[in-house]
């Protein structure tokens, strides 16, 4: 057995803030997990369930654990973190421990980032095991089984005075419901993952995620576990993942607890165990998410003629250096520049929309006006080109936009979720080349 004490909690720089984690196990597979709604990578070691579970997985695997920013042990943030900065997270981690690959592990809460992350970064990710999770968590005209408005509002409602009670546990564990042991180290976890007013924060920002546009873009080989009688998360969420993730294997497991390490927690390890340690192909990664900018100048026929050929290459230099900056800055990659256009690539896409605004600002000190397009999905790679039906929609979106407009998909604004940036709706559009139709709108200037 694994013995707790030994193991050492380190901390990974991400930006400014310190994330918690631990390493144990030596197996010859790297994993991540990712925790679902609540974690703490030294008090979680108290529950008995949870040591058996870290030991079955350290007999073939080397695993880290993390405490995302804001709860745990991990640096406190006034808002629960975006998918984006979660993923930010999981990348510092990994290269503290030095690993170029690990499979992620996504569990309940945990998974819509694993999904995310293994779109983003399939050469870092060489397998992805979902558990008890969902691609979206709301109801929605095209998603019926997700909770509606008026059902987790009440959920939510009396969390702040129930949270640290183990009153959530009991939904989560209903097989040790009436066990006080558990119960109660339940409830000390609670209370040690996050204060009430982070709890109502989290579960709130859950209600918005949306990374079911996402799915079809997962190219690593994909392990789903679901049990059938999971409450908090219904087993239909693990069947819509399983139909739309291109290749996945989708195992539906006897029980009701959403809990991983109470129920049958054996069944899931033995599934893991023979996902991660039989032959599997290696993904392809020349097809990627990527979040895509373009922008172009406004009316820029009429600006070059009121100045001289000299006076127009002179501008558009210095143009060209405020734009690199802005893509250092928001770390992202410039792709082609044709005329007066801008193509580039981002990872994340709140990343692309912040650099968007300060392109149309900075632009508009130089007295120019930008159109701006971004819209994430999947890119085909080969060197340093980026090609497929995700850059055409960026360009169509900058086409659309209208001076000084920054215009996004609505696969933008869902993934965005809780990151603060706002926007304005722009409809229904037909993109020139691009099938059907699509939802658009405008990214209103960040604070």
């Amino acid at each position: 057995m694994i013995d707790p004490t030994q193991i050492v909690t380190r901390y990974a720089k991400s930006g400014q803030l310190n994330i918690a984690y631990q390493l144990f196990g030596a197996g010859s597979v790297n994993m991540v997990l990712i925790p679902g709604w609540a974690s703490h990578v030294e008090n979680i070691w108290t529950l008995p369930q949870f040591a058996d579970f870290a030991d079955k997985l350290a007999q073939f695997a080397s695993v880290v654990i993390l405490d995302r920013r804001g709860t745990g042990m991990s640096d406190p943030v006034v808002d629960p973190p975006t998918l984006e900065e979660r993923m930010d997270d999981v990348r510092a981690v990994m290269d503290a421990v030095c690993w170029d690959r690990a499979a992620i592990f996504g569990v309940s809460e945990g998974g819509p980032m694993a999904m995310l992350f293994a779109a983003t970064f399939p050469d870092r990710v060489p397998a992805l095991i979902l558990y008890g999770t969902f691609a979206r968590f709301a109801h929605a005209e095209d998603y019926p089984f997700g909770y509606p408005a008026e059902s987790y509002r009440k959920w939510l409602a009396p969390l702040e005075s129930t949270w640290g009670t183990g009153a959530l546990s009991r939904n989560f564990a209903p097989s040790k419901a009436d066990d006080p042991i558990v119960m109660r180290n339940l409830a000390r976890l609670e209370r040690m993952a996050m204060s009430p007013g982070t709890a109502l924060k989290l579960f709130t920002l859950q209600t918005q995620v949306d990374v079911r546009h996402v799915l079809p873009a997962i190219r690593v080989p994909t392990l789903i576990l679901h049990r059938d009688g999971d409450q908090p998360v219904r087993v239909t969420h693990g069947r819509y993942l399983a139909e739309r993730i291109p290749g996945a294997k989708y195992v539906e497991l006897s029980g009701r607890d959403h809990l991983i390490t109470m129920g049958d927690m054996h069944s899931v390890l033995s599934e893991v165990r023979e996902f991660l340690t039989g032959e599997r192909a290696v993904p392809d990664v020349d097809r990627v998410l990527t979040t895509i900018l373009f922008s172009d100048i406004a009316d820029s026929t009429t600006v070059a003629a009121k100045l001289s050929d000299h006076a127009w290459k002179q501008l558009l230099v210095q143009y060209y250096a405020l734009a690199d900056g802005k893509l250092r800055h928001f770390r992202g990659r410039r792709l082609d520049t044709a005329g007066d256009g801008l193509f580039a690539a981002f990872d994340g896409p709140a990343r692309a929309t912040r650099c968007a605004w300060a392109l149309v600002q900075g632009a508009k000190a130089l007295d120019l006006r930008l159109r701006v397009g971004v819209h994430t999905g999947e890119c085909e790679v080969l060197g340093d080109k980026y090609s497929g039906i995700a850059v055409h929609i960026g360009a169509r979106l900058a086409a659309l936009s209208a001076p000084g407009e920054v215009l996004v998909s609505s696969t933008v604004k869902e993934l965005v979720a809780g990151s603060g940036l706002s926007f304005e709706d722009r409809g229904q559009h037909a993109l020139k080349g691009v099938p059907g139709h699509w939802h658009l709108y405008a990214a209103m200037p960040p604070n």
